[in-house]
């Protein structure tokens, strides 16, 4: 019997921890909730945000939605998108608009890209990225996902703003057999800032999540792309599998058993 392909996969997510669940969207109605968080976490600091607003693109009908919501109130507190993905499918991801991704078309097994993650920026309590962490290990698992992929964004489209963690990010360039090759003219070598900054600022201006990446041995694309639309500088970065260091591995995959150790009767979002 053939296996199902990526886009099929029968996936269950029900997660919860302290006052916060976790799960796909269901329905219409929670896919515009974490538009509008969307939105809202992304263009709010560039004045161009308001109450009714959403960031929408046409991977949104692809891409399965991932919510994360106060379990009392059902208030979204973060979100993010996955797609599962295989072989020549790398060519119908939101990271093939701006990267040449034909390197990672022959990578084995199914790679699941992760995209559009934000956080209400009301909301700060950290078990909220305990659970969106515990999600994501328990779909890679769940799934048998051999590559997490997508773009690790810097907040501010200027590359000198983020000159110090970009040039950093020059020592953990992919291996030459899984680079992806420029696609855009808006773009900047990552050498080209190396050495500047001190290890401790470059540490700083590196985002949560893709200091996370970097722990868990994540690689870097060799350039950064200059995203004006929104307002953003973006790497490609990998995290093959089956390299995660093993004490991460087992870190990630506890999270995951704290996690389903709570009530998982989860409430509909309103």
């Amino acid at each position: 019997m053939d296996r199902p392909k990526p886009c099929d996969l029968v996936l269950t997510l029900s997660l919860s921890r302290g006052r916060y669940g976790v799960r796909f969207a269901q329905d219409p109605a929670e896919v515009l909730a974490a538009q509008s968080l969307r939105h809202r976490a992304f263009f709010s600091r560039t004045g161009q945000s308001n109450a009714s607003a959403l960031d929408v693109d046409a991977f949104d009908s692809t891409a399965r939605h991932v919510i994360i919501f106060d379990l009392a109130s059902a208030d979204l507190v973060a979100c993010y998108r996955v797609q599962f993905l295989e072989g020549a499918e790398i060519a119908q991801a939101y990271s093939a608009q701006f990267y040449d991704l034909t390197a990672l078309a022959d990578f084995p097994g199914i790679l699941m890209e992760l995209g559009r993650f934000c956080l209400h920026p009301e909301h700060h309590d950290p078990d909220i990225l305990r659970l969106a962490w515990a999600a994501m290990a328990h779909l890679v698992d769940q799934a048998g996902v051999s590559l997490l992929f997508g773009c690790s964004s810097f907040l501010g489209a200027d590359p000198l703003r983020h000159a110090a963690a970009i040039g950093h990010l020059s020592a953990r360039i992919a291996p030459p057999d899984r680079l992806a090759r420029a696609k855009t003219a808006d773009r900047v070598a990552l050498n080209a800032f190396a050495g500047m900054g001190t290890a401790a600022e470059a540490m700083a201006g590196t985002p949560a999540l893709l200091r996370t990446y970097l722990g868990m041995g994540a690689w870097v694309s060799d350039h950064a792309v200059v995203d004006r639309t929104m307002d953003t500088v973006h790497v490609l970065t990998g995290v093959e599998i089956a390299k995660i260091p093993p004490a991460r591995a087992k870190a990630l995959r506890q999270i995951v058993t704290d996690c389903l150790g709570y009530n998982n009767t989860v409430s509909a979002m309103h």
